[in-house]
């Protein structure tokens, strides 16, 4: 059986190393971004100088022939799936048994007249790394339209570099949609302290031509011009499907997939973030565009593609970023506004850079979510917390067991505590000191 993969990037590329571990069947992973996997959150760190391209491959470059997995460098153009057949834009054909589609995001566009001109880029792709680069040598200013993880890391990149920054957001507050306020107003804060020109209820209305077809300024919302010689469009993504439009595969926002992964044609797959889950899981969306996911989707496509039936279970919510210097995780439901039957202990450090926050259920005082800024915690521990709905003041009073930062860092789960004593009236103290020893002796009770 010939099982073939549009896309490796992680999704496409778990797959392909899972059905290597559970069968012998023949797997050509195709792509037309580069010829081996590499880990696309790194690439902001090959522009900033700590890492070459070669450092971001997790694997040797022979390690996909030992394997015996075959890598074919293409476009494709069309999914004929009345033949079993891929056609790619050079007029090359290939047949395959089973077909995985795993073929990412785009970068959002939204009709701006200017948007196709030269010297405008999202930030996703390795060609777009390669685009930042060539503009970078001699660029004055550069302009970015899009508060989110993307727009936040382009912004470091150019601002490494000593190049100044000019970064239009619509909302009023950064990333206001996903980021409770304070955790909001913190990385605002925090972003203006990195001399980021933080321009907030700010939209972008044109792109400037320079006569050349190339860009040389914005006009914003406000009918400020701005001269800059590089806009970074990071105003979200979607998936990258545009190639499926006229096929008969059932496509919303994104190729609908039931729990099994699998579309409305036989014998064709979609994960990752071109998948849109048919029933997704109380409290998660249907297309869920994190590395996270992604990679457990590969896996249990894998196991599906194989004959064994597996559902997929994206498990507990999770992510994490950097914002500039701030580390930012969250583990559960953590929402931007706040759920009538939740309540929330919210600490934050006098410097402003470092937030604790533990979500509960108001009714049943059961724990659901965390959201940290600048402080580490063990996914496993909160995971488990988070899974067996432990009850609130049990969290607080062992919640150092949770605290995953270096050693010799202080630690602030007490104040976190003494928070909830003070809006509740109770005298509750510690059960729990830090280390690993108690995390993982918790692990295992």
């Amino acid at each position: 059986m010939h099982i073939a993969i549009i896309g490796n990037g992680i999704s496409g590329i778990t797959a392909a190393r899972y059905i290597r571990k559970l069968s012998e069947h023949k797997i050509t992973v195709i792509s037309s971004e580069s010829d081996h996997f590499f880990s696309r959150t790194a690439l902001m760190y090959i522009y900033m100088g700590h890492m070459r391209f070669e450092d971001t491959k997790p694997y040797e470059d022979w390690f996909w022939e030992k394997n015996r997995i075959n890598l074919k460098k293409g476009f494709v153009k069309k999914v004929n799936h009345q033949d079993n057949e891929i056609l790619f834009t050079k007029g090359e054909k290939m047949k395959y048994d089973k077909l995985i589609l795993a073929t990412g995001s785009a970068s959002n566009k939204f009709g701006w007249p200017g948007q196709d001109l030269e010297a405008v880029h999202g930030m996703y792709s390795l060609q777009d790394l390669e685009a930042m680069e060539k503009y970078s040598e001699g660029l004055k200013c550069a302009v970015i339209v899009g508060g989110g993880l993307i727009g936040i890391e382009m912004a470091e990149m150019f601002h490494s570099r000593n190049i100044p920054v000019t970064f239009l957001v619509r909302e009023t507050d950064f990333w206001n949609g996903v980021l409770p306020i304070e955790e909001s107003k913190m990385v605002g804060r925090h972003i203006s302290e990195n001399h980021i020109d933080l321009q907030l209820a700010t939209e972008l209305k044109e792109i400037v031509d320079d006569g050349n077809g190339k860009a040389c300024a914005v006009i914003t919302s406000k009918g400020e011009r701005i001269e800059c010689g590089f806009v970074g469009l990071t105003a979200g993504v979607h998936p990258n499907i545009d190639f499926l439009k006229d096929s008969e595969i059932e496509i919303q926002r994104g190729i609908v997939v039931n729990d099994f992964l699998e579309t409305n044609i036989p014998n064709i797959y979609a994960i990752g973030d071109c998948a849109q889950m048919q029933n997704p899981k109380p409290g998660r969306r249907p297309v869920e565009a994190i590395w996270y996911t992604g990679r457990m989707m590969g896996e249990t496509v894998a196991y599906n593609v194989c004959g064994k039936k597996v559902a997929y279970d994206p498990g507990i919510w999770f992510n994490s970023a950097k914002f500039f210097e701030i580390e930012y995780q969250v583990y559960g439901t953590v929402l931007a506004k706040m759920a009538d039957n939740h309540e929330a202990v919210y600490w934050e450090h006098a410097d402003g850079r470092k937030s604790i926050r533990v979500i509960f259920d108001k009714n049943t005082e059961e724990i659901v979510g965390f959201n940290l800024m600048g402080v580490r915690f063990r996914h496993e521990v909160c995971e488990k917390w988070l899974k067996e709905k432990t009850i609130v003041e049990v969290v607080l009073q062992d919640l150092a067991i949770a605290n995953f930062d270096p050693e010799f860092y202080k630690s602030h789960e007490h104040e976190v505590l003494n928070i909830y004593n003070q809006k509740s009236g109770k005298n509750l103290t510690p059960k729990k000191k830090r280390g690993w020893t108690q995390a993982f002796n918790f692990l295992n009770s």
